[in-house]
């Protein structure tokens, strides 16, 4: 008898979340059209930067993605590269690269292996001494700037109680099927999770493909000796910031994140470490995001109540809706209009990893095993 009220009840819930869900789309759709319609309010300002990118190996776009900084329309910057090791091929790249920009002061640094589960905040604090200025900008090594990147980021900093600016980013997957549809989520459904944030509640988190900030501020919230107890200290340093009263901006400008070209499994273990990575570090943010998996949902409905099959039909287009606002009229993603037929695909390997992202609280991250705190950091595994 019970399993009588069983279906009813749970149709009835599955419907509530997907009309959150419906509404999510909306207010996604709005916050894209109001980060459309922002920009900078004072002109362009150009203190001197430095410019912090450590580098770990080199994949097919690292000399393409290193050019592009070098190649900035900027009067004064520096960048500052670090290897872990002599013998790392990032060095090679770094070097004949920098031979190419004889203009631009720069320099490499060896920083040695790192002893601390970050090995990117451990290649950032080996970087910030040698750093000559005030404004700094970090800067991953997958990353590619258009040219005036450095100049819009910074002219957005200093607006008024401004104390850091990201980045959104394109993503290009590499020709195997799993990153190809990662980088379609990425460009349709991550920035479309940040400008609804942004449209609520602002912007109280910041993302580590490219953050400017000052070495003031970055002293205030305690330095690269806290982030490096945090996975994700992007998203810390925005976040400890904002509790600080300072600013962060989603900047103008759009930068390109080559994402590689993994198989299956090492896919997998990315997207799965970093789902575990963001339960610990903003709970019920992470539960809300049942809210921006609409087809996913819709599929559920249709399972236990087959006549709804037309709110599958419903959750499609307001997808497209949400895909359309962000991945073309932000990014100008010229993935999608190719593959548009496999972001359902993505959605569902997207509801599956948030699921999976509940259990577990160890990850592993460039052959470390380590351990995830409630808080979000994390320490190695001593098991």
């Amino acid at each position: 008898m019970n399993h009588l009220y069983l279906v009813p009840a749970l149709t009835v819930v599955l419907l509530c979340l997907l009309t959150g869900s419906l509404v999510y789309c909306v207010l996604a759709m709005l916050g894209s059209w109001r980060y459309r319609r922002s920009g900078a309010k004072q002109g362009p300002v150009y203190p001197p930067v430095s410019v912090l990118r450590p580098l770990a190996g080199a994949e097919d776009n690292t000399e393409a993605n290193l050019r592009s900084l070098f190649s900035q329309h900027y009067p004064a910057f520096e960048v500052l590269l670090s290897v872990h090791t002599p013998d790392d091929p990032a060095a090679a790249v770094a070097r004949r690269v920098m031979a190419e920009f004889p203009r631009v002061r720069s320099k490499l640094i060896v920083a040695g292996t790192s002893p601390l589960p970050n090995a990117k905040v451990w290649s950032l604090s080996a970087l910030l001494p040698e750093a000559a200025y005030e404004h700094l900008l970090m800067s991953d090594s997958d990353i590619r700037h258009e040219p005036n990147c450095l100049a819009t980021v910074i002219a957005e900093l200093e607006q008024p109680n401004v104390g850091a600016v990201t980045c959104p980013y394109r993503a290009y997957g590499g020709p195997r099927f799993w990153p190809r549809i990662e980088a379609l989520g990425l460009n349709t459904d991550f920035l479309a999770g940040m400008l609804t944030q942004r449209f609520l509640n602002g912007m109280d988190f910041a993302i580590g493909c490219t953050i400017a900030t000052r070495r003031s501020d970055l002293a205030s919230i305690g330095g690269l000796e806290l982030l490096q107890r945090y996975l994700a200290e992007d998203f810390m340093i925005g976040n400890l910031l904002h509790a600080r009263g300072r600013g962060v901006i989603l900047s103008r400008s759009v930068i390109e994140h080559h994402i590689g070209n993994d198989g299956f499994l090492k896919n997998w273990k990315h997207r799965l470490r970093w789902a575990r990575s963001t339960r610990r570090s903003r709970r019920a943010g992470y539960v809300g995001e049942l809210f921006t998996k609409p087809f996913a949902i819709s599929l559920l409905v249709w399972a236990v109540a087959p006549k709804a099959w037309g709110l599958v039909i419903v959750a499609l287009l307001f997808r497209a809706g949400v895909a359309w606002s962000t991945a073309v009229e932000i990014l100008n993603d010229p993935l999608l209009a190719r593959y548009w037929w496999l972001l359902p695909v993505e959605d569902v390997a997207s509801f599956v990893t948030w699921c999976l992202g509940f259990f577990g609280k160890t990850i592993l991250w460039r052959g470390r095993k380590l351990v995830v705190a409630r808080d979000g950091s994390f320490e190695m595994d001593a098991t």
